[in-house]
């Protein structure tokens, strides 16, 4: 059974509880979801090619296809047919998903700092915390005119001021 969709609700079970947080646990909890939504938020990727090819944990294909459809129905992720190749699918965040941002963050910068995490991987939820609220909204913003405004990537945006400093960390630089 599905809770009533609107006013900003997404269509997903009821859940075992009215508890927030166990909710977004029980939607986002598993092994794979918030990767896949870190994976399009971060990396760019918005094509099931790009992010099986590209994932770092290696997601095997039928997981991946799992987790999109999951997505895509508990409306996180909208799904467009590219008009140039027909069985390409172009995933985009919704609002909801852009919404996670500042959780990203949090957790990101939570793992940076209690788990042996890379420093290549590290530096951009080290960014994004150092960053506070004010990057996140400006990164959110960003997200919001790529993925719901069909806008392209800005060149200069924070998505490119996180991917650089990525690149100079696991260059060694």
């Amino acid at each position: 059974m599905t809770q009533p969709v609107g006013a900003g609700r997404l269509p997903v079970p009821a859940g075992k509880s009215g508890c927030p947080i166990n909710l977004t646990v029980e939607l986002l909890g598993d092994r794979w979801s918030l990767v896949v939504l870190r994976d399009v938020m971060f990396s760019g990727h918005r094509h099931f090619r790009e992010l099986l090819t590209n994932s770092v944990e290696s997601i095997a294909s039928n997981i991946l296809a799992s987790r999109l459809s999951k997505l895509v129905d508990a409306g996180l992720l909208s799904r467009h047919e590219e008009p140039s190749h027909r069985q390409k699918i172009d995933y985009r965040l919704t609002e909801a998903a852009i919404e996670l941002v500042p959780l990203m963050a949090h957790l990101g910068a939570w793992g940076s700092r209690w788990l042996p995490a890379s420093p290549a991987l590290s530096i951009r939820a080290e960014l994004l915390a150092e960053g506070g609220p004010e990057m996140w909204e400006r990164f959110m913003a960003e997200l919001r005119a790529t993925h719901l405004d069909g806008r392209p990537q800005p060149t200069n945006g924070v998505l490119a001021e996180l991917t650089q400093a990525y690149e100079r960390v696991a260059s060694g630089g």
